[in-house]
């Protein structure tokens, strides 16, 4: 039977005890509140990018008669300490959860950490730690039924999306015989869809080979092209091009919330508003029902000033005015003049958000002008 390698991603716990060095001062402040669906994608993040699992700690000891089971190893902390959190109580065992797929696993992996988001209360201020594992590509019910057993050894959740409709009906039956719970993420919807269409299902994963590439693939290709061409003011002649066009003073986040809807399939060009520097006349000739005015909070905006003019090498006594928080605040008045001038562009406050909570702005503003919804008045800020 091959062997499979396990790629567990172990989530942050922030109420586990840190080891501080001797002498080093403690803050007891509480930390500053911020954006819930920030912290939620960060943790998302952190997930996706987590360190290897030790092979050697999946192997399962040979056990003499009478012999009590041991721990689970995945149920075991990673050090001493992070059984206490910093309020004294304790931490409870790290909970696994495999995610299986005969695709990429993007879809289940992404529905796992929307499902987490809903549990912040626990993640992060009672300290339950989850260890995730994906699993992709598993076309093969000898591997599937691999790590369904090393499911049941764990205790763990197994959430599956598996086109292939006798891969998860072996799924199904091999959890129910060995106790595991479980979720199929994609068979409820793709029966509900196929009774509404009167059409019965590929069974064939997304990127399977033989399976063409869709019209939608090309034009994500081809708007993450167009967008990387027109970022930062390039190419003004093209903006009657885009589908969305967004301007702000630098480090509103324009790039990369250009480059996030571009991937979506969106042509998107961004325009900065630079004091002392003509705005092209293009911007104002477009369709002004897709530009987007982006805005911040100016101490906000004077941090990450600082953070950036420190990684190109700026010195403290350089003489710009870059990260200066009256200049900052010049600019923004400058820029909040220009977008009384357009009051058909909605302004959107990108202060403690995430780019994906500001993309679902746009995209919903958007949505309701195409499709001309009842929408309320667009001089309010988002």
């Amino acid at each position: 039977m091959p062997t499979l390698q396990l790629c567990p991603t172990i989530l942050p716990i922030r109420s586990c005890t840190q080891t501080k060095s001797e002498g080093a001062p403690q803050n007891p402040g509480r930390r500053p509140k911020i954006s819930p669906q920030l912290n939620r994608w960060s943790r998302a993040r952190s997930i996706r990018s987590g360190r290897k699992l030790d092979r050697s700690s999946l192997r399962t000891p040979t056990l003499e008669p009478n012999q009590p089971n041991p721990p689970s190893p995945l149920s075991i902390p990673l050090d001493p300490d992070d059984a206490v959190s910093d309020d004294g109580a304790d931490v409870r065992f790290a909970k696994s959860i495999y995610i299986v797929s005969d695709g990429t696993g993007w879809t289940a992996e992404h529905c796992v950490n929307a499902a987490l988001g809903q549990f912040d209360y626990c993640l992060v201020d009672h300290g339950c730690p989850v260890n995730t594992h994906l699993f992709s590509g598993i076309d093969d019910a000898e591997k599937l039924l691999e790590i369904i057993k090393q499911c049941a050894k764990e205790g763990a959740l197994l959430v599956y999306t598996l086109a292939d409709s006798s891969m998860a009906s072996s799924a199904k039956k091999a959890c129910k015989l060995w106790g595991v719970s479980f979720t199929d993420v994609l068979g409820p919807i793709t029966e509900a869809i196929a009774t509404h269409l009167g059409a019965s299902p590929s069974g064939l994963p997304r990127g399977a080979s033989g399976v063409p590439l869709s019209d939608d693939y090309f034009r994500r290709i081809e708007a993450v092209e167009f967008t990387i061409k027109q970022d930062d003011g390039a190419c003004p002649k093209n903006l009657a091009k885009a589908d969305i066009v967004l301007t702000g003073v630098s480090r509103t986040g324009k790039t990369p919330l250009s480059i996030y809807l571009a991937q979506k399939g969106y042509k998107v060009a961004n325009v900065p508003i630079v004091m002392g520097v003509e705005m092209p006349r293009t911007l104002f000739e477009v369709d002004p029902w897709k530009v987007f005015a982006l805005t911040i909070n100016p101490v906000v905006l004077q941090n990450i000033r600082k953070t950036r003019a420190k990684t190109l090498g700026f010195s403290s006594e350089s003489t710009s005015n870059y990260s200066e928080r009256d200049h900052i605040r010049e600019e923004l008045e400058y820029a909040g003049r220009i977008f009384a001038q357009n009051p058909v562009w909605p302004i959107i406050d990108v202060t403690a958000k995430a780019i994906e909570e500001t993309a679902a702005v746009v995209l919903r503003l958007y949505h309701d002008r195409k499709h001309k919804c009842l929408m309320p008045r667009i001089s309010k800020r988002y």
